[in-house]
């Protein structure tokens, strides 16, 4: 029965994961433009054959498409892309030193909060999916394998926690951009060693982590500030990282 149970919270773990991947995938497509207001989304037996995922994992991205107020389904005709002015008017061209502490500095003001919240809110199972984020994400960097993907799902997971979808649509409008390692030009990279960031960033990953897991909601907000001031610091310096 335990060796049940585990697999049981294995599978659920992992059908949230495909599930964030494909809200991740496909808000970016209606927020680029590429799936337009008023469009139909592909079938469920299309969206499973195009992203290799099972029928359970697209319903449940789509009922988070649809929470978080991007698409409207119709029963028995489809789902289609609702009309977003935020979608219009937020442009993002994050690829010089610039415009990534232009970010950071943003996500001060944003994700301190979004903290505090997702301490008080979250449940036990976005609590679980917060822990399998960072456990991925280390096993990336002992793997010297990209990290951004679980870097970003940690943040965004976190906005999903507050229970208020502006949070939500913000983080995942913002997608890669709010990852400051990834996103400026090699020539202001420079010799930065971004793996060496990375292993830093966990450490403080892992202590909004554990207030969020107490549901503290001060130390939450404390190491979510300490986490982006650190980030900003180590990207200031020698204006790289």
């Amino acid at each position: 029965m335990d060796n049940l149970t585990s697999d049981n919270g294995v599978a659920r773990r992992r059908t949230g994961s495909l599930a964030h991947e494909l809200v991740d995938q496909l808000s970016q497509r209606i927020l680029l433009g590429q799936l337009k207001p008023g469009e139909k989304l592909p079938s469920e037996t299309t969206i499973v054959r195009e992203h290799g995922v099972s029928r359970t994992v697209v319903r449940e991205a789509l009922s988070r498409l649809q929470a978080s107020g991007l698409v409207e389904t119709r029963h028995g005709i489809g789902t289609f892309v609702l009309a977003r002015e935020t979608s219009m008017g937020l442009r993002l061209n994050v690829d010089t030193a610039a415009s990534v502490r232009g970010i950071l500095e943003l996500r001060l003001g944003l994700e301190v909060q979004a903290a505090a919240l997702a301490a008080l809110r979250r449940s036990d199972a976005q609590l679980q999916q917060m822990r399998q984020a960072l456990d991925d994400y280390q096993a990336s960097l002992k793997n010297n394998d990209c990290c951004v993907e679980q870097d970003k799902r940690f943040h965004q997971l976190i906005a999903e926690a507050t229970g208020n979808s502006y949070y939500t649509d913000i983080m995942q409008h913002l997608g890669n951009s709010m990852i400051p390692r990834t996103r400026v030009n090699a020539d202001e990279r420079g010799d930065t060693d971004f793996s060496q960031l990375g292993y830093l960033a966990n450490l403080e990953h892992e202590a909004i982590l554990a207030a969020i897991a107490r549901q503290d909601p001060d130390a939450a907000r404390a190491a979510m500030l300490l986490h982006l001031s650190n980030s900003l610091a180590r990207f200031c310096t020698g204006g790289s990282a």
